[in-house]
């Protein structure tokens, strides 16, 4: 789904880059509600996570292949606004490193990537949470469906875009029949990864996963002929979130490192259509496109297998740097808004 330089022309290119500007500002001043003590830590590996994840396309069709986009894992794990930033520093982080997804696109990709899978997924994940039965498998089951949906709903959002602003002369039901198609498929893949991921968090540490937030049922006891809440026997401050951290990053960098290289070499949904369709004839060439790491290979490197696991462990670890960066920038702008001499004036 990443959208190269030329599909979409500059007038809308720049449209979406203001589009998704907008998203970002509002999710910087969402995330300040949502980057607590659980989420600020594990945010940051989450969109290192996406990025490895991202790396394993997974065959579709014949000839085809897909990947995660993971709008839907991010919103369900640290929350919605954080998972437009999380997807979005992925982004970044692909198209100025590897050459994956045009700059000029930036804001397409972003638009359609982040914003559009995750306002759907956590919209779908939330509809669904309150009237399945309060249990760990609901919020499995609802990640899955959330997931499904989120990912045709991108290939609709590029449609569109490419229906205002396509460099190219080919017909829109086609278009949209090719792209929804293909992406219905990719979509079981990324509800499968978004569920297996959720289950295996939430089956360890539920108070992790914001999506699970308010669901689970405390234990009561009678006191005095009344029922009170049972207290937690560990505060969730106390918890320590450091063994889901290194889990997380270790299996992060085999995926990126080791398991990527097994992936599918067949082109993506976007690819696929595109070169089927005709969509990109006027592509143009990457800005970087003679970075050391473009096409996720370190230059010079001979190996290919050395090659792409070298540039998987750098895009990780680039990508957890930078995220938690920004992530505890925002966690530390909520701590100065809340702090007495943030409030002296109230």
């Amino acid at each position: 789904m990443h959208v190269p330089d030329g599909f979409i022309d500059a007038p809308i290119s720049a449209a979406t880059g203001v589009v998704a500007a907008a998203a970002v500002a509002v999710s910087l001043r969402g995330a300040r509600r949502e980057l607590d003590e659980r989420t600020a830590p594990l945010a940051g590996l989450v969109a290192a996570f996406i990025f490895a994840v991202q790396m394993l396309n997974f065959p579709v069709a014949a000839g085809t292949s897909g990947h995660l986009l993971g709008g839907a894992l991010a919103a369900i794990l640290v929350g919605p606004y954080t998972g437009v930033l999380c997807v979005s520093v992925v982004l970044l982080m692909q198209g100025i490193l590897f050459a994956d997804g045009g700059l000029t696109a930036l804001g397409v990709n972003i638009t359609d990537m982040a914003v559009v899978t995750t306002v759907v997924a956590y919209a779908v994940f939330r509809g669904l949470v309150k009237v399945l039965p309060r249990r760990r498998s609901s919020i499995t089951a609802a990640s899955f469906v959330a997931a499904v949906l989120s990912v045709p709903a991108a290939a609709v959002a590029f449609t569109l875009i490419y229906a205002v602003g396509g460099t190219t002369d080919v017909s829109i039901g086609k278009v949209a029949t090719a792209m929804i198609g293909v992406h219905v498929l990719i979509g079981i893949g990324e509800a499968a990864i978004t569920a297996l991921t959720v289950g295996a968090v939430v089956a360890v540490r539920p108070d992790l996963v914001y999506g699970a937030r308010g669901l689970q049922q405390k234990l009561k006891l009678r006191v005095g002929g009344e029922l009170v809440d049972v207290p937690d026997t560990a505060p969730v401050a106390a918890r320590s979130h450091r063994k889901v951290w290194i889990t997380g990053l270790v299996a992060s960098l085999v995926l990126a490192g080791f398991v990527s290289f097994y992936a599918s070499a067949s082109p993506d949904g976007l690819e696929k259509v595109a070169a089927d369709k005709g969509i990109d004839a006027k592509t143009e060439k990457h800005a970087t496109a003679d970075s050391p790491l473009a096409d996720y290979g370190v230059k010079d490197v001979e190996s290919a297998r050395l090659s792409g696991g070298l540039a998987g462990v750098i895009g990780v670890g680039v990508t957890v740097v930078a995220g938690t960066g920004v992530f505890w920038t925002v966690r530390r702008r909520r701590t100065a808004d809340v702090s007495p001499a943030g409030t002296s004036g109230v």
